[in-house]
């Protein structure tokens, strides 16, 4: 199945990661967003892939590795850096 974009892609796998989430969820990690099950996976699991089919980036989502996406959320968290400015 082709894609004409990331996004309708994201669109179409969009109750996967939902799902996913609320899995999550319900295990205590209450802080994950469907993007960042979706980015964690884009920028490791799926980066070096081609032609993946639909069914196979389910069955990634399900599988996701709760440590590595932890660790993707909280190091993304810590290279957000506030802008702040003192003269206002």
């Amino acid at each position: 199945m082709e894609f004409e974009s990331l996004k309708e892609l994201y669109l179409r796998i969009k109750p996967a990661l939902t799902s996913k989430k609320e899995e999550l969820r319900r295990r205590g990690f209450n802080y994950f967003k469907e993007e960042d099950l979706w980015n964690y996976l884009k920028e490791t699991k799926w980066i070096k892939t081609e032609n993946l089919s639909l069914a196979e980036m389910v069955r990634d989502i399900f599988n996701l590795d709760y440590n590595g996406l932890d660790k993707y959320v909280l190091n993304n968290l810590r290279n957000i850096t506030p802008e702040l400015n003192l003269n206002e």
